[in-house]
């Protein structure tokens, strides 16, 4: 935000203390309100990043800094978005709160023997509640409790050049993507204990290969065209036109092979966790704990070749 050395992900993004500091005292202020003195057009820097409060938490907001991590408790730690309990007879029951603007609510799911799936809000919550069975493989629960919800295309019209208009469209909701997959990374397992320098080498290297995973599990029923967006199929023509023809041919041929390998969405999550922990970077890494890999093996007799067959 103010060109500062970045010391971790704060609230979604890269950020230094300050500015991460500064977005929590705004927020956890509830009734704070600041003005800009000049055009809200100010110049947020190291030097000037105090110069104009306004100025700096909207551009906060706009590098993709969210409001729903912030705790309003004022206790230390990010907000924990859910509370899980164990009831009798193995199954799991999920409560989240979550804001919307002008209403606050709670949802409680009770476990069904495999899981049940539920579609908050996007625009509230922005992730897919899933209640999982406990008695099954808990590392491929928690990446499916954690799985974010699709996001939807926002079209782009100031271009009368339709395929210019397809790649702007695409641009945005790539940006909105990568958002949401660096705050979902955060959930896997082990990928918050690797240095800042590990996590920023494994989503530079991986974070198509995640996206990429996504997009060829909502095409295989659509045909020859690639679901971008639940909103946004595309064909052939009009992948060529923009320029991404390589990406077309490389996200059918994964959606070929995974219409054949019937793939279960336990199987597709844990293939977008593996996508980024085996990302083409000069140090493999594996974030999964040893023991969370090696139950993987045993529970998913597929395992071994899921992660070595499915990818790019």
């Amino acid at each position: 935000m103010s060109s500062d050395f970045a010391s971790g992900f704060h609230y979604g993004v890269a950020s230094c203390e300050a500015c991460k500091a500064f977005f929590k005292r705004t927020i956890q202020g509830k009734n704070i309100e600041y003005s800009c003195p000049l055009r809200n057009q100010c110049e947020i820097t190291k030097r000037r990043r105090k110069a104009c409060q306004a100025c700096r938490f909207q551009k906060c907001l706009q590098a993709g800094m969210m409001r729903e991590g912030v705790r309003l408790d004022r206790v230390r730690g990010g907000r924990q978005k859910y509370k899980r309990c164990l009831e009798t007879g193995g199954t799991f029951c999920t409560k989240m709160s979550f804001s919307s603007p002008g209403s606050r609510s709670e949802l409680l799911l009770l476990g069904s023997p495999w899981f049940s799936l539920v579609l908050l809000g996007s625009e509230a919550s922005g992730f897919l509640l899933l209640s999982v069975c406990l008695s099954g493989n808990t590392v491929i629960s928690h990446l499916l409790l954690t799985e974010p919800a699709p996001l939807a295309a926002n079209q782009d019209n100031s271009t009368s050049d339709s395929s210019l208009r397809t790649l702007l469209t695409l641009c945005d909701l790539l940006n909105r993507e990568l958002l949401v997959l660096i705050g979902w990374a955060k959930q896997i397992p082990g990928f918050s204990e690797l240095s800042l320098v590990d996590q920023m080498s494994l989503l530079q290297s991986g974070w198509m290969e995640a996206l990429l995973v996504d997009v060829a599990w909502r095409s295989q029923a659509t045909g020859e065209e690639l679901m971008f967006a639940g909103n946004l199929p595309l064909d052939e023509a009009q992948c060529r036109a923009a320029g991404l023809a390589d990406v077309y041919e490389a996200v059918r041929h994964l959606t070929v092979r995974y219409r054949a390998m019937k793939l279960s969405p336990d199987e597709v999550v844990t293939l977008k966790a593996m996508a980024l922990a085996n990302s083409g970077t000069n140090t493999r890494i594996n974030f999964f704990p040893k023991a969370a890999t090696n139950k993987l093996n045993i529970q998913c007799p597929d395992f071994y070749f899921l992660k070595n067959s499915c990818f790019l």
